[in-house]
């Protein structure tokens, strides 16, 4: 929890994402008892002294205008304005995932799914495009996927407040904004307009299909040339199965001059229409197929799901009904609303722990599905001390090596990762490599050190990288032959760093 309300009336209650430009929480709404968004932007992060004053008064008239588009695909804006050094849009809070952890979830994402998400989007885009007003950051954390699959677009309006003229590089000489779903002329300083979003949904779409981004990189500057100047791989020659005219539709999205891209998002979307799936049943929660496959329904499908758990029963006082509380977790895994399956595990772990003993069953089993909630909310750095003192406690009964202590330490590193603590997490995933080559898990020996390598590149050391994935191509070749999809991987990779870094 953390206490702090905004405005004198929203109190912040969980971090849910960062960035550096601001923060996003959920909280409660005082005045109307509702959970709600919050995203907090730090102007002083990005312009200083009057260009900070204008930005807060832009950022404030940005949200006004942008809160007159309404579409079923945008998330609702319920208030906006500054407060104390920030800057702060409430919003609709949004159950589900955002579409890059779904993508995660499921990869190889179907590329059906794909074709769903990319016509919700340009129904979005076009609704966007007639007011007129350009997105500039449509990228997978800015969609979420709701449980009954529709898909909802974040962050209108928040893009063009800050990427401007005159605060495009932050002081430290990096672009502002999401370099791999860039488009040529954005990353030029050019004109951007709806053919800019056009060509971020290409990106988009390359990645869910082909499961990278076109363009990647080790630094801002390499991915925007790469954009400028490389060509896409068709992502037919990494997935067969994906029909033609979806390759060709990506390679006009991705076009590097506007005037060969689609004319605008309706264009896109009737080239997606023949693609997209006939009526039928949804694969469960979070299907984007499920708004063709069933339109208008009722979800999820009272008649056809499995019965639901009874109501949950206030225990007595002091006496937990923990087995309630994990049916009523599941309930909510199920439907998709991880943040209120977190708080139910984060409320009831103390007293499940005072009633059962920190060390029972019963408690490492919620601590351990607590963990694993909050990773999958995106929450790492709350998931990290769960994990470590999961690792610490199953270490001690079973030893370093057993693969579950591995596991919550491999979790921990990932989550080290994705917090941006690349020489830590170095040094778990360095911690825990020897257990899986010794133990023989060679699939994800070869996976930790490709992650090894990655993270060396993040903290400049060029040359231990390349020498790192010089010996994981030997290695993998030797293992899974040349023409499988990891050395593909880790030559391009080792292509793209001999480019830059001779």
């Amino acid at each position: 929890m953390n206490g702090r309300v905004v405005s004198e009336r929203y109190e912040l209650s969980a971090l849910i994402g960062q960035g550096g430009m601001g923060q996003v929480w959920t909280a409660y709404d005082r005045r109307l008892d509702r959970r709600v968004a919050v995203k907090l932007l730090r102007p002083d992060h990005m312009a200083h002294g009057s260009d900070a004053d204008e930005m807060r008064r832009r950022f404030v008239r940005e949200c006004r205008v942008t809160a007159q588009v309404t579409h079923p695909g945008l998330v609702t804006v319920h208030d906006a304005g500054s407060a104390d050094d920030d800057l702060y849009l409430v919003m609709q809070y949004v159950e589900g995932a955002d579409l890059a952890d779904h993508f995660a979830e499921h990869e190889p994402y179907p590329w059906q799914w794909t074709v769903a998400v990319a016509a919700q989007l340009c129904a979005v885009l076009a609704a966007v495009h007639a007011v007129p007003i350009v997105h500039r950051d449509l990228k997978p954390r800015n969609v979420m996927v709701k449980p009954d699959g529709t898909v909802t677009v974040l962050d209108l309006g928040v893009a063009s407040v800050i990427d401007t003229d005159t605060t495009r590089l932050t002081h430290t000489g990096s672009p502002i904004g999401s370099p791999a779903y860039m488009a040529p002329e954005q990353a030029m300083g050019g004109a951007v307009g709806p053919y800019t979003d056009l060509y971020a949904l290409g990106v988009l779409m390359h990645e869910l299909l082909s499961g990278n981004v076109p363009f990647a990189g080790s630094t801002a500057l390499g991915v925007l040339h790469r954009h400028l100047y490389e060509a896409p791989l068709p992502v037919r020659r990494m997935r067969p199965d994906i029909p033609e005219p979806l390759e060709a539709l990506v390679l006009r999205l991705l076009a590097k001059d506007p005037q060969h891209r689609p004319s605008g998002a309706q264009e896109v979307y009737e080239s997606l229409a023949p693609l997209l799936p006939q009526r039928g049943v949804p694969s469960g929660p979070l299907d984007p197929t499920r708004p063709f496959l069933r339109p208008h329904a009722p979800w999820p499908d009272r008649a056809t799901a499995a019965p639901q758990p009874a109501p949950v029963v206030a225990p007595p006082p002091g006496r937990p009904d923990v087995a309630a509380a994990v049916d009523e977790v599941k309930r909510l895994l199920g439907e998709g609303s991880i943040a209120r399956a977190v708080d139910i595990l984060g409320g009831i772990l103390p007293a499940a722990a005072a009633e059962h003993g920190e060390r029972s069953p019963v408690v490492r089993i919620l601590r351990k599905q607590y963990a694993t909630t909050l990773m999958d909310d995106g929450q790492y750095r709350r998931a990290l001390p769960e994990l470590r003192r999961l690792a610490d406690d199953r270490a001690a009964e079973a030893g370093p090596a057993d693969p579950q202590t591995l596991q919550f330490r491999y979790d921990a590193a990932h989550c080290l990762e994705q917090l941006g603590e690349a020489a830590a997490s170095i040094a778990e995933y360095r911690a825990v490599l020897p257990y899986y080559e010794n133990g023989g898990d060679q699939a994800r020996a070869f996976d930790v050190r490709h992650r090894i390598a990655n993270l060396m590149l993040a903290v400049g050391d060029h040359t231990g990288a390349r020498h790192q994935l010089q010996s994981l191509l030997y290695d993998a070749e030797r293992t899974y032959g040349p023409y499988h999809q990891l050395p593909v991987e880790l030559r391009r990779a080792l292509e793209r760093q001999s480019r830059f870094h001779p």
